[in-house]
């Protein structure tokens, strides 16, 4: 057992009882679906599939399910970051992960747009006339809900005195 393991875990036995609140599960012999404690889920290519020993592919995908509770965060791309550091600390291969589902990306924009519709003084249903688009549905894209689409997004933008850009660099 890891280093790391070993201050939280008396025994590696004590580690595999223990629930974690990510799971992990083998796709196939290369990628593994993981979702964190938030329901985001994550692909990761690694080649715990391909072990024969059923064994070392539990062990494994127990380390992937500590390593996203041990890093899980809002702030996705620090989250991310941090995992691939760990699971390669932890001895688990990794190949790529993909960036999840982007639940964190539509809160992050959603409460962008809340923002600065409450800056502008605004009222939601107001904003939602202005775009042409329900009431409903703009609550659900200001709270993270609902993955807007392009034309919609430019609507609401266009309403606030916006336009869409490039904002931000990965990594």
């Amino acid at each position: 057992m890891k280093k790391e393991h070993k201050k939280n875990f008396e025994s590696e036995k004590e580690f595999l009882a223990f629930e974690f609140k990510s799971s992990a599960r083998i796709i196939d012999d290369k990628m593994v679906e993981v979702i964190a404690p938030d329901g985001e889920v994550f692909s990761v290519l690694a080649g715990i599939g391909k072990y024969i020993n059923e064994k070392t592919c539990n062990y494994q995908l127990h380390v992937l399910e500590y390593v996203f509770d041990k890093n899980f965060s809002n702030d996705k791309e620090l989250m991310t970051n941090n995992i691939w550091k760990d699971l390669m600390l932890n001895g688990v291969t990794l190949m790529g992960m993909s960036p999840g589902d982007k639940h964190g990306e539509r809160t992050r924009i959603g409460k962008k747009i809340r923002e600065i519709r409450e800056e502008k003084g605004i009222e939601a249903k107001d904003l939602a006339k202005l775009a042409k688009i329900d009431a409903a549905n703009l609550s659900r894209i200001e709270k993270g809900k609902y993955s807007v689409g392009l034309d919609i997004l430019s609507k609401l933008a266009s309403a606030l005195g916006y336009h869409i850009d490039i904002v931000r660099k990965n990594g």
